[in-house]
């Protein structure tokens, strides 16, 4: 059986509080999952980057709703496909929740997720939220074998480039693997400074950036996109740079104090102004070659 619903301005607002009543029933259903996560997975710095982008995914998938709602089209409900996904999301949440393989639990969340979407919206409406969709994959918590085989050289390169600016900049500094010795303190590139936590996160802001601007050159997103790795690089890079310097001249104390904590957020804050600074210069530079190709013309 086929229903179509007709969206009309008049009256987004109702539509869009009774999709939202749907999605916080189904994240109310997956609280002791998430629970789990908060008091232990996501309670460690290498997966500490977990509740940022919950949040993120939740603001998304209402940003995402309320875009579609305001326009006027026709929604056909597709329970055939729809209910197949939330049985198997079920049957992926019980065995996933019973088992505390939070990554099963976590793509159970995405069928679920995509099968209520094709029988309130269908499948048409539904391909479009492919990226709301795929965003909650930065949540799910990757084995310490998996995050210890990338992080490692990761780590290795963040320490050597930031031996390598704090020594141009005329600083006592040596480094031996991923140990940094300023002056009498050594530091200890761990996970949280170099690791997949920070790396995740500026993924997933960056690519949710792009998908919001969503520039109409496919060539502009995705070059963006490429350039999201070296910004989260550098990010990482600056605040090791951060975190010595504040030992150097403040002591051990203070750089593993609150400032310690800080440092992560100017992180994120630095690595987001990257972005959007990037894309303002290739903004300027595609202007430029469409000016100069338009003069070229006349």
């Amino acid at each position: 059986m086929t229903i179509t619903t007709i969206a009309t301005p008049s009256a987004p607002n109702h539509k869009l509080i009774s999709y939202l009543a749907v999605l916080v029933s189904i994240l109310v259903l997956y609280v002791p999952v998430f629970h789990d996560l908060f008091v232990t997975v996501w309670n460690t710095d290498t997966q500490s980057h977990g509740p940022i982008v919950l949040g993120i995914g939740i603001w998304f998938f209402y940003f995402k709703t309320k875009q579609i709602l305001q326009k006027p089209q026709t929604f056909n409900s597709a329970p055939l496909l729809g209910w197949p996904l939330i049985l198997l999301g079920g049957a992926l949440y019980l065995v996933g929740y019973s088992q505390s393989v939070y990554i099963v639990s976590i793509l159970s969340l995405v069928f679920v997720l995509c099968g209520v979407i094709c029988i309130i919206f269908g499948t048409r409406i539904a391909l479009k939220y492919w990226f709301a969709l795929f965003f909650f994959v930065f949540l799910i918590p990757w084995p310490a074998s998996v995050i210890d085989t990338l992080t490692q050289p990761m780590k290795i390169a963040v320490s050597y480039a930031a031996d390598h600016l704090l020594y141009a900049l005329d600083y006592p500094i040596a480094r031996s693997g991923v140990i940094l010795q300023i002056g009498q303190y050594k530091l200890l590139v761990a996970d949280a400074c170099a690791g997949l936590n920070s790396l995740f996160t500026l993924e997933a802001i960056g690519l949710l950036y792009i998908n919001v601007i969503n520039h109409q050159a496919f060539w502009r997103n995705v070059l963006l996109a490429v350039l999201i790795v070296p910004v989260s690089f550098f990010s990482n890079v600056l605040r090791v740079c951060t975190l010595a310097l504040i030992t150097f001249h403040m002591g051990d104390e203070a750089g593993q104090g609150f400032l310690h904590n800080f440092s992560g957020m100017v992180l994120f804050l630095t690595a987001l102004i990257l972005i959007i600074v990037i894309d303002s210069l290739i903004q300027k530079i595609a202007e430029k070659f469409r000016l100069k190709s338009l003069l070229s013309q006349d």
